[in-house]
């Protein structure tokens, strides 16, 4: 009797996928993990505790998860109706940020708000553009080639905005124009405005380069990786971590390199993975991203709406695109980014959109489920009439 009411309960409130509830829970689990066991040095230079961050990164945790519940319940086809306003909201947010925001390692990313702390206009826009760029192909299949009506208003949007979020984050809008590319192709764009789309990008690009904040570090780190004649400290003991991990780890807080790495908490958490939890756990959660792509993909696949497929896939392929970049550069299969892990990484606003995006995820194909359950209703309904109407 308690089973049946436990699964009522699940059905009433975790609806949509449920694989994909299961695998952020599990990655909310390890956050809280290793986050507490990395936070010891900052904690020390803030004359405070572990067990305070670990609080507070664990009602970020919950506030995340909340945010992802609330946007699972709504149905996705209204977040069409406010990406358009979500957009050109992020534009002056961007510029604001550029010009007065909180700069930490010269990056000026970060608004400050009263009582609701530091808030990350990239995170908005790019979650506001993904949205629209969905929407925008989504009505305009029929005249897809379509040059003024259709292409020309992605491309400027496309360029707009990972042009700006390209002045104090190159790695964030490399990522973002990639997702933007993938939507594209999803959505039948030509390969030809493909072509187009990738010139406006680097044209976006190189002005970031020489206007932007971090255009010498960005261009720096890369040829330092492309060279590799110097090897920048952070990626040193991150390597140095993921050495010593060995299988099985060192085990739950016990690891070394967490004194030692820069944002260990961070960029580098998941150094701290495997150095802990060996390569086991870092295979571990390297699947968990995998599974997590592969049902929002399923989702989109299902969606019987082009709007629905297209924002699950382009919503699915930014995160577990960030993530595989940070896990890529931790083994030193990248340059240096300073991209968090997704859902993982001790974060503010990173926490909370990702929520609302996989909650989007989670409406699509909560979306098709009650769709595909109403035509297999309807179809039993119709059934019966049939063998009563025989009958009769």
């Amino acid at each position: 009797m308690r089973l049946s009411k436990i699964k009522q309960w699940l059905d009433e409130n975790l609806q949509g996928d449920r694989v994909i509830w299961v695998v952020v829970f599990i990655l909310s689990l390890i956050s809280m993990l290793v986050v507490y066991s990395s936070v010891g040095t900052l904690a020390f230079r803030k004359t405070t505790t572990a067990e305070w961050y670990l609080l507070k990164h664990t009602s970020m945790i919950f506030l995340g998860l909340a945010a992802m519940w609330v946007a699972h319940k709504i149905d996705y086809r209204y977040y069409s109706k406010l990406s358009r306003f979500a957009l050109w909201l992020s534009v002056p947010l961007l510029l604001y940020t550029l010009k007065f925001g909180v700069s930490i390692n010269d990056a000026s990313r970060w608004i400050k708000v009263p009582l609701f702390g530091s808030f990350q206009p990239s995170d908005f826009a790019s979650l506001a553009l993904i949205i629209n760029l969905a929407s925008m192909l989504s009505k305009k299949q029929q005249n897809i080639e379509d040059i003024k009506e259709t292409l020309i208003p992605m491309l400027l949007w496309c360029g707009a905005i990972c042009g700006l979020i390209a002045l104090t984050n190159l790695s964030s809008a490399v990522l973002l124009f990639a997702t933007c590319m993938l939507i594209m192709f999803i959505g039948r764009v030509p390969v030809k405005y493909l072509a187009m789309l990738v010139l406006v990008g680097l044209l976006a690009g190189a002005i970031a380069l020489k206007l932007g904040v971090r255009g010498e570090t960005a261009k720096h780190r890369v040829m330092s990786f492309i060279n590799g004649t110097e090897l920048p400290f952070q990626a040193k003991q991150g390597r140095i971590a993921v050495a010593t991990g060995g299988i099985i780890g060192k085990g739950p807080g016990n690891s070394e390199q967490r004194n030692i790495l820069p944002e260990p908490f961070s960029d580098f958490i998941y150094a701290i993975v495997i150095e802990e939890y060996g390569w086991t756990g870092g295979i571990v959660v390297l699947v968990l991203y995998l599974v997590l792509l592969h049902r929002g993909m399923k989702a989109a696949y299902n969606s019987e709406r082009a709007f629905g497929g297209l924002l699950s896939a382009g919503l699915s392929f930014d995160l577990v695109c960030q993530a595989m970049v940070n896990m890529g550069v931790v083994v030193g299969l990248g340059p240096i980014t300073g991209q968090p892990l997704p859902l993982v990484s001790m974060g503010g606003t990173a926490m909370i959109f990702t929520g609302i995006s996989i909650g989007i995820i989670l409406s699509v194909s909560r979306g098709e489920q009650e769709e595909n359950w109403g035509q297999e209703t309807a179809a039993r309904e119709g059934e019966n009439k049939n063998m009563e109407a025989k009958a009769a």
